[in-house]
């Protein structure tokens, strides 16, 4: 557990630790708790999550340690603990319900006698049968107090922990309101017994008992919906398989997941999921992999191609020789990324939490004005008349709702989006993904398939063609580019023999050089040749007819001279036109960039419907056109899946990934997609959107609520029972709300 829940960071001593807090009530506790972790020596970064009811911290092991947080966050009142696995989480939120649920009986036992005395001394309600007994001052005082010190202990401990620190949260406030009820009853009580009262007094007993028991209910309530917020933690779990078949020393032998090595060949079997990532060593078949990607169409494999965990083998056999187990497998990624993002905090929580820190204090103002006010001016010398004024706007008031506003929807559109294959990395780039003006695509691998073929081969006169294609496979053999495979892959094809090179080296932008059967080879773009001095003038008419075409043309020189050119054609994905299409009737700019000439990169773009295109552009100056764009105000998403893409990445405003591409694009991206297909970007700026609503609903709702309800408590319209129910409803009605998104559909 603690290896999941304590991570090494990437700047030295640098370490995040997820922590489990309990106690938390509002979003005033979560406030103090983030303020306080954040002011220790050595934090670095504090976020405290009320939803999920967790806390996030980076510090430095030389300055701080794991048990100085724990300490910090228990000498602010609360507990805290190494945040458990999914599996633990939903234990412990099991046991929370379990226990609120036992609290809610006990204390719903003892209030009914006390309701039933209240709503049948209603001159309306005259009619329903009401034993004396219930009515007698020392019955309800039996009743009462197991209520408000045993069950409701929980707001004393609370309150005066919030106090000792000097500040204040909801614990306050139901403390507050319903002492305020109970101690008044008591005192009359005594007076009644005293012989100082002819007639039995008018009690607020059931005020107090009433409202312990309302806002356990709604604490209650509020778990089962919060619990239903993380499903997609508990669907990608569900994914994985449980065991594995693996094959050692020639024996087959079933054992768990989690005991397979890296190296160890597994046997998959038609209708079986693939235990874990991986290449298939022998045998073919189609596999769904719809569960992770969004991808109907089932994928077919073969002998070398990968694989992934928790995809299911439709029907041929596999044997697999497994690269990624455990926590490395692109599943369990999913499930931390997922996780990272429901634990963050979007900046519009910022809100929420500025008001929180000065809400409760304000509150208790309002209701000892409210007490002032109606005792000396509207009704004088009506005590119990204005306490039952200030009880309700203490009790209206409490912050439950605005603490929950923000984090549950966070929760919900961030773990909904997975379930479509769109990953965000933090809920900032959730809010930040529906503002974007302009979209710049990668042409290689985003717009295109990346799987280039080579088309074309026209040789210089006075060279042999075998020799020269020889020369050139063996050079383009040393590079991993994608136009490097096609071209090796095409003249391989053409029973062409490749030897070996003794020298090579890539030149990000321009193309390769290499040495081999003492032979010196360039391939690459003009800028090249025209560095080595090579005289190309009867290959431009060659090149203009590819790069018209939508072909990349490459040329060839050979002992500084002019050999030839080759040209390689990278086909469109079948759904880039109607994406880019898509995102122009949304209002969004589409640009491309990429390292193709000018003329090959304006065919792509007109394929697909783009009119900006910035072509030309070496690697390291992809970042640079990136910050150009933003330099004109706008807010710009940068789409890719190379290696080279992946500082363009990080400088946008909002980074995405293919998830088809590499492991370093995916990193430093802020979302990725694991579908090749560019309507995702559409649906991750959809599902910010409709995101971003269900929370400007909630927070609408949450300050709303409070902000009529206090001035109707205030003016005496609202009973303290009454605003103890539309208090716990408020909590959740948020959660509810956020819980559609659950539903959405990009």
């Amino acid at each position: 557990m603690e290896q999941a829940a304590l991570k090494q960071g990437e700047q030295g001593d640098l370490q995040q630790a997820d922590l489990q807090i309990t106690g938390m009530t509002c979003a005033a506790c979560a406030n103090r708790i983030e303020k306080g972790l954040s002011r220790m020596s050595g934090v670095k970064q504090a976020n405290v999550n009320l939803a999920l009811e967790s806390a996030r911290v980076q510090y430095s092991s030389t300055e701080a340690t794991l048990a100085d947080l724990i300490g910090k966050v228990e000498q602010l009142g609360y507990k805290a603990e190494l945040k458990a696995d999914p599996a633990g989480q939903k234990e412990h939120r099991q046991q929370e319900i379990a226990r609120q649920k036992r609290k809610l009986i006990a204390s719903a036992v003892l209030s009914f006698p006390l309701l039933w005395a209240m709503v049948a001394h209603f001159s309306f309600t005259s009619w329903i049968y009401l034993p004396d007994i219930l009515m007698n001052p020392w019955v309800q005082l039996i009743l009462a107090t197991p209520v408000q010190f045993v069950i409701g202990r929980q707001f004393y401990v609370g309150a005066f922990k919030a106090l000792r620190n000097k500040s204040a949260n909801m614990d306050v406030l139901v403390a507050l309101g319903t002492s305020a009820a109970y101690f008044y009853s008591l005192y009359l009580t005594l007076q009644w017994y005293a012989g100082n009262s002819m007639h039995t007094p008018e009690m607020y007993y059931e005020t107090s008992a009433i409202l312990i028991t309302l806002i356990i209910l709604g604490k209650m309530f509020e778990a089962l919906a919060k619990g239903r917020t993380s499903e997609a933690i508990k669907t990608l779990m569900g994914l994985q398989a449980k065991t594995a078949l693996v094959i050692r020393d020639g024996e087959e032998m079933q054992v768990a997941v989690d005991q397979v090595l890296v190296g160890d060949v597994v046997m998959v079997k038609p209708g079986e999921k693939i235990p874990v990532d991986g290449v298939v060593e022998e045998g073919g078949s189609a596999v769904d992999e719809s569960m992770l990607t969004g991808e109907s169409v089932p994928v077919e494999k073969k002998a070398g191609d990968p694989v992934i965990g928790a995809t299911v083998n439709s029907n041929g056999r596999l044997l697999i020789r497994a690269t990624k187990v455990g926590k490395e497998t692109a599943l369990a990624q999913i499930i931390k990324v997922v996780e990272e993002a429901q634990g963050s905090k979007a900046p519009i929580q910022r809100v929420a939490d500025r008001i929180s820190g000065i809400f409760v204090p304000i509150v208790v103002a309002v209701a000892v004005v409210t007490f002032l006010v109606c005792y000396f001016a509207v009704d004088s010398g009506n005590f119990a008349g204005a306490l039952e004024k200030a009880i309700a706007v203490l009790v209206i008031a409490c912050p439950c709702a605005l603490g929950l506003a923000t984090p549950t929807s966070i929760m919900a559109g961030s773990g909904r989006a997975a379930e479509f294959g769109i990953l965000f990395k933090g809920g900032e780039h959730l809010e930040s993904a529906h503002r974007i003006q302009t979209i710049v695509l990668d042409k290689t691998g985003t717009i295109t398939k990346g799987k280039p073929e080579l088309t074309d081969v026209r040789i210089a006169g006075g060279w042999d063609e075998s020799e020269v294609l020889g020369l050139v496979a063996a050079a383009e053999r040393n590079s991993e580019h994608p136009l490097a495979e096609a071209i090796v892959a095409g003249i391989i094809g053409k029973g062409v023999a490749v030897g070996q090179t003794e020298q090579f080296e890539a030149i990000p932008g321009y193309g390769i050089r290499a040495v081999g059967a003492g032979r010196a080879v360039a391939v690459g773009t003009r800028k090249l040749l025209e560095q080595d001095g090579v005289d190309f003038g009867e290959a431009d008419g060659w090149m203009d007819e590819f790069e018209s075409s939508g072909k990349t043309a490459m040329l060839i020189a050979v002992d500084g001279r002019f050999a030839g050119v080759v040209a390689v054609a990278d086909t469109v994905k079948d759904t880039s036109r109607e994406a880019v299409q898509r995102l122009r009737r949304m209002g969004i700019e589409v640009a491309m960039i990429t390292g193709d000439n000018r003329r090959t990169a304006e065919a792509i773009a007109e394929q697909v419907g783009i009119e900006r295109v910035l072509a030309e552009v070496l690697p390291e100056g992809k970042a640079a056109e990136v910050k150009k764009l933003q330099a004109e105000g706008r807010v710009v998403a940068m789409v890719g899946d190379g290696i080279n893409d992946a500082p363009a990445l990080a400088t946008a405003d909002v980074g995405i990934a293919i998830g088809t591409g590499t492991d370093v694009a995916m990193e430093a991206a802020d979302v990725t997609l694991m579908r090749g297909d560019l309507n995702g970007i559409a649906d991750a700026m959809e599902m910010s959107k409709k995101t971003m609503a269900n929370i400007k609903q909630n927070l609408f709702w949450a300050l709303g609520y409070n902000t009529l309800g206090i001035p109707i408590a205030a003016v005496g319209l609202l009973a303290p029972w009454i605003a103890g129910a539309a208090m716990a409803l408020s909590s959740v009605s948020v959660v509810l709300n956020a819980l559609r998104l659950q539903r959405v559909k990009p």
